[in-house]
């Protein structure tokens, strides 16, 4: 989706598609580590859906805010990628990710520890007290 827009005699583009189709192979070979064991290929029942084309469904379902049942096929199905989300949500898998995609981008950019910052707002409770 594309949208074109006028702003003070300018001409703008902003393209809302993300770059991003898939996990990168460097990236996913380090996200692949933190992952619990996949299922043989050779089990009985329902094909095994890799946790890679999982991962690439519940970042897509993240990126654009789609629901789980509108997920495109290219990812698998919309509720194998949700069970699988629960599942790794209460395996701190997502967190453990996080922590090994920080310390290697410590490790190669470097990250300042000394300075930090935080982003809130404080506003009354519109049902609050006093």
């Amino acid at each position: 989706m594309t949208c074109i827009y006028k702003e003070e005699e300018t001409r703008r583009v902003i393209d809302y598609r993300s770059p991003i189709k898939s996990i990168p192979d460097e990236l996913w070979d380090e996200i692949k580590k933190v992952m619990p064991k996949e299922k043989s290929f050779k089990t009985v029942g329902r094909p095994i859906v890799p946790y890679r084309k999982v991962l690439d469904g519940i970042l897509y379902v993240l990126r654009t805010g789609c629901q789980w049942k509108m997920l495109p096929k290219e990812h698998g199905s919309g509720s194998t990628c949700h069970r699988r989300f629960q599942e790794w949500k209460g395996m701190d898998i997502f967190k453990n990710i996080w922590i090994k995609l920080v310390k290697i981008y410590d490790e190669i950019i470097g990250i300042n520890w000394a300075w930090q910052s935080i982003d809130s707002i404080s506003i009354k409770s519109p049902l609050g007290g006093r």
